[in-house]
């Protein structure tokens, strides 16, 4: 499959977001005023997905970090369904009052490129801080011994006959499934992808063996890596990132696509009052430079490649994602609106 997107381009505008934030954590201020005294009781974050998954994890993490920075009380309200749509729906149902973030992932830009009556997260809502962006691999089980790295596997799913299989999430034009589909037509591979949106009940599928494989971000299944039960075989990225120097890209392996990156941040209402913005603006960029958020994010390999974006950077990727998705969906010959 030929090349979609300019990953140079993407490469550098990550060199410079790495600077900007360092500079952000070297120089912005420590407190910040409460305007009119906002907030006077606790936020809610309204999270599209399980509390299992990546998205529950950055968004206690980040919870986390907020409180002990500002001592605000976040509450946490999990929404999981349609890939993020049911979260997303509640949040902009939600008063836009400066009290009620989301937390969202780069399904929402796919699905805005797909359908544009859908909330366009970089003009309908304010980034506050992008604070992952990760690629993604393709796991085993270390205990496996049909096939044992990607070539091996690679042969031994073309001999099955179709009756392959791997667990993934359930949204066609999600940047997994797409990503798959990049993976099967340059191996000729015909694998079935066994849906799940909670993040738990995908990874047992694999740890018990109800799958094949999975599909997955490296720092949402660290658990199974660290303790043995999980083993990637294929990273979906333009070079080896130096912790798994041993896992060939899909570049090595002969498929010349540009990878697609995960990304997760924060978000408030576009109607919020502006110096309330304002504020969570501070309190989240801010909150990305707490220890136990580095911490969590050194935790989760996500310090492999920069995942700092402020409001603007934030924009910025949004924007070229969308971008990027209408340019595969209209390739797919999927029905862009």
């Amino acid at each position: 499959m030929k090349k979609m997107f300019g990953t140079a381009a993407f490469a550098a505008a990550m060199a410079v977001s790495g600077s900007a934030f360092a500079f952000q954590c070297a120089v912005s201020e420590a407190s910040m005023d409460k305007p009119g005294g906002f907030p006077e009781r606790a936020l809610t974050m309204i999270v599209p997905y399980g509390p299992a998954g990546g998205s529950g994890q950055v968004a206690a993490a980040m919870a986390e970090a907020v409180t002990e920075l500002t001592g605000v009380a976040i509450n946490r309200d999990h929404k999981p369904g349609g890939s993020g749509t049911v979260g997303m729906t509640a949040y902009m149902a939600a008063p836009a009052d400066g009290y009620n973030v989301l937390e969202h992932i780069d399904d929402a830009s796919s699905a805005h490129a797909l359908d544009s009556s859908l909330p366009n997260p970089a003009e309908d809502l304010i980034p506050l801080v992008v604070s992952q962006v990760t690629f993604s691999q393709v796991y085993i089980r270390s205990n496996e011994d049909r096939f044992t790295d990607w070539p091996s596997f690679v042969e031994w799913v073309k001999a099955q006959g179709g009756r392959a299989t791997i667990a993934n999430v359930s949204k066609e034009g999600s940047m997994e499934r797409v990503t798959m589909r990049f993976i099967t037509d340059a191996t000729g591979m015909e694998i079935q992808q066994i849906s799940f949106d909670k993040g738990a009940p995908r990874y047992g599928a694999l740890l018990g063996g109800q799958v094949d494989a999975l599909f997955e971000q490296p720092g949402d299944v660290r658990n199974f890596l660290d303790a043995g039960q999980f083993k990637p075989i294929l990273t979906i990225f333009d070079e080896r990132p130096g912790v798994f120097s041993d896992v060939p890209t899909h570049r090595e392996m002969g498929m010349e696509f540009d990878p697609l990156l995960r990304f997760r941040g924060f978000y408030v209402h576009k109607d919020a009052p502006a110096d309330r913005v304002e504020w969570l603006q501070w309190a989240f960029q801010r909150g990305y430079c707490e220890d136990s958020y580095q911490a969590y994010n050194e935790s989760k390999f996500m310090n492999v490649i920069d995942s700092y974006r402020d409001t603007d950077g934030a924009k910025d990727l949004i924007t070229r994602s969308i971008s990027q998705y209408r340019d595969v969906y209209k390739a797919m010959g999927l029905d862009v609106k």
